[in-house]
């Protein structure tokens, strides 16, 4: 069939003129997502049609997939669904048009939503299953958005890069890159009929949604062109990409069972949900516009909260400090010395409950004030930070129990998470399965009486264990019991805020483990690491922003009294364009020392107006992480911002002797503009900026290693707040 001839048998269903993506049917009523362009010039087009995928791919015990492999694509029953109906409906800006598909054979319904805003280059996607036969139905995998068809318009398949980020505790957001065709060899598929059997795919593993990989890639060509994807789940998620009839599909999951042990029966009557996932197309920008475009997104779909525009400085007396051993001897110091560096909220950070000389890791669950570190009472440290005019905060890890905690007796077993009948125990912690009314109603106690009756404005909610594949309650398979957890999870968090709606709640795994849309669209702020050597954290603070809105990121920045000024500024800057989390022995600090943490604070409040606004970009593209220059930075419409950072190359030999020390950024944005350049921290440094309006570049020296500077280059007109 001709490109012209499979036009006319199409029938439109939706379309996204900003994306460039149209929901078309053929005449058999089979659906596929497809580029509205490829039948003008794309490598694709003669055979257009057969590049794509079905838009929903089901796998159904006794009904799997028609060519085996490691792809979740070319399912029996996504080849099998047609079309039923579908509709459009307006809610404020948002447009939402639902594809109802059936698949006639076992009838199932599958409902696809497609909701995007119109004139924004995102498409958000989730399905709804129902069985609608006589018989169960038992799911091993269901797509939340495929798309098809993806080329360069100039060299097809060759001219794709494919970005992914690997994340690990303490060396988070690592991105890398590749050609695409270096990860989807060709096979010459003319020759054998068949396309390959494999694909590049990413995939969680237990409970820490992030654990091994952020739920995000992207794929650009070889012009500015990009399309990058977020799946939004705190249990299991999964994403492939490969090679379709000449061209790059996309396929994103929520669990599976060949991952995430998450299979979900369906009886008669019986319907599932799966998690939701985006999909962003920048035309123009790269990478840069393609995560300013989500950015954008992620801000729409989150709570809204006061503390996402206020953005106060926060001290937290954990990293390189008290370190989870907090005593009010301790504590008061600090308290006076971060409320005269500027901060406004002060977090005591884990350990204020331990009152057991056997330690506090596996007793944990009652959280109540240890006596032996509070004399006085923890009212008497919590007074004392509203004292010095900040709002008190308290470290919380809700969801585990220590084994020899008092709970682990009294709560019903049902309460927990179970394997075969068997209550999980993980590194000295049992896990609460909040699907069960008295595990709610214990946190729910806990939170009450903390923020109710003691006056705590601040939650920092960590999750320090991997709990494996989920919980079985009753038949249900470890995943799908994982997934109910966390749904359950994020009701009750909302639950916290509608009760509480001043109360701020910062999102923490173990660092940044959890950093998943599924809780930051619920929850304030991401611990973005526990990273605590201040040189390794630039290229974590630098990516961060690629996984949560910058107003979101918490950055750690523990000035120490044995740091020298360079190293102080260098851990200040490394916080200026996110969430500043200070710490450290502020109350040993000399007169120079403690006006450089101070000075930074305050450029900090100068700025973070603007944070909540501005979107993210990379002049040297995302960092590597043994990188000796890095950039990043934050574009308003009336300034650009860039921290910048110079460290001691790894390497060895000439190319170390060869380091410079300055280096170009180009700002294309500014090309052929005069943006006013002012170094605004530190200022005595001996950095310099210069601006090239011919070419866009900022050169910026730093003649030391191991120092930082953030730059600020006015838009012509702009005024700093």
């Amino acid at each position: 069939m001709t490109a012209s001839a499979e036009i006319a048998q199409e029938s439109l269903l939706w379309t996204s003129e900003a994306l460039g993506l149209r929901a078309v049917a053929d005449s058999a009523g089979s659906v596929r997502l497809t580029d509205a362009d490829h039948h003008q010039d794309s490598p694709v087009a003669d055979h257009h049609w057969d590049s794509l995928v079905p838009v929903v791919e089901v796998v159904l015990t006794g009904h799997g997939r028609t060519w085996s492999g490691e792809r979740f694509i070319d399912t029996t029953v996504g080849n099998r669904l047609v079309l039923r109906d579908h509709d459009t409906t307006e809610d404020g800006q948002w447009r939402h048009t639902t594809i109802r598909l059936t698949d006639p054979q076992t009838r199932l319904a599958a409902d696809l939503t497609l909701s995007t805003v119109p004139g924004s280059g995102f498409l958000r996607s989730q399905v709804r299953l129902v069985n609608e036969g006589d018989s169960p139905l038992h799911l091993e995998s269901v797509s939340t958005l495929t798309l098809g068809g993806i080329v360069d318009r100039a060299a097809g398949l060759d001219g794709l890069t494919l970005h992914w980020a690997d994340n690990d505790w303490l060396a988070e957001c690592r991105w890398s890159q590749a050609a695409f065709r270096d990860q989807v060899v060709p096979l010459n598929r003319a020759a054998h009929g068949h396309e390959g059997r494999g694909c590049f795919e990413r995939y969680s593993q237990g409970s820490w949604s992030t654990g091994r990989h952020l739920p995000l890639a992207a794929l650009t060509d070889g012009g500015e062109g990009a399309w990058l994807w977020q799946i939004e789940s705190s249990a299991g998620w999964r994403y492939e990409t490969g090679e379709r009839e000449g061209a790059a599909y996309v396929a994103l999951f929520g669990p599976d069972d060949a991952h995430h042990q998450w299979r979900q029966t369906l009886a008669p009557g019986q319907e599932f949900t799966t998690v939701p996932a985006v999909l962003v197309r920048a035309r123009t920008g790269g990478l840069d516009g393609a995560f300013g475009e989500l950015t954008a997104y992620r801000r729409r779909i989150r709570r809204d909260h006061p503390d996402l525009r206020a953005l106060p400085v926060i001290y937290n007396d954990y990293m390189n400090t008290l370190m989870g051993d907090p005593t009010t001897a301790k504590l008061l110091p600090l308290i006076e010395a971060a409320g005269a560096a500027g901060a406004e909220v002060f977090v005591i950070d884990a350990g204020w409950y331990d009152d057991d000389a056997q330690g506090w890791w596996d007793a944990v669950g009652a959280w109540e004030p240890a006596g032996r570190r509070f004399p006085g009472g923890i009212q008497e440290v919590l007074d004392a930070i509203r004292q010095h005019g900040m709002t008190p905060g308290l470290w919380l890890e809700p969801e585990v129990v220590g084994v020899r905690s008092p709970l682990a007796d009294t709560l019903p077993p049902e309460a927990f998470f179970r394997r075969r009948g068997v209550r999980i125990t993980e590194h000295g912690r049992h896990h609460l399965d909040l699907r069960h009314p008295a595990a709610r109603a214990h946190l729910d106690q806990v939170v009450d009486r903390i923020v109710g009756e003691w006056g705590v404005g601040y939650l920092k909610l960590d999750y320090n264990i991997n709990i494996g594949p989920g919980t079985e309650n009753g038949t249900e398979s470890p995943g799908a019991g994982l997934l109910g957890h966390h749904r359950a999870h994020l009701d009750w968090l909302a639950s916290l805020l509608d009760r509480h709606p001043d109360l701020v709640l910062e999102n923490c795994g173990s660092g940044g483990l959890r950093m998943d849309y599924a809780q930051l669209a619920v929850t304030q702020l991401q611990s973005t690491s526990d990273q605590q050597d201040p040189l390794r954290y630039p290229p974590i603070a630098a990516s961060a922003a690629t996984a949560v809105t910058p107003e979101q990121a918490a950055v750690w920045a523990y000035p120490q009294p044995h740091f020298d000024l360079d190293q102080i500024a260098f851990t200040m800057t490394t916080a200026l364009l996110g969430r500043v989390h200070l710490s450290g022995f502020l109350d040993r600090m000399d007169a120079a020392q403690s006006a450089l943490v101070r000075s930074g604070v305050d450029v900090y409040k100068s700025i973070r107006s603007e944070i909540s606004g501005a979107l993210p970009l990379w002049p040297l593209g995302l960092p590597s992480w043994d990188d000796d220059w890095l950039a990043h930075g934050l574009r308003t419409d009336s300034a650009t911002y860039l921290a910048l950072w110079r460290r001691k190359p790894t390497s060895s030999g000439i190319e170390a002797l060869e380091s410079a020390d300055s280096r170009a950024f180009r700002i294309p944005h500014l090309m052929g503009t005069p943006p006013r350049v002012e170094l605004l921290y530190p200022t005595d440094a001996g950095a310099t900026a210069t601006w090239d309006a011919a070419t866009g570049h900022l050169t910026v020296s730093l003649p030391r290693t191991d120092t930082a500077v953030l730059v600020r280059l006015g838009t012509p007109g702009g005024e700093r707040g």
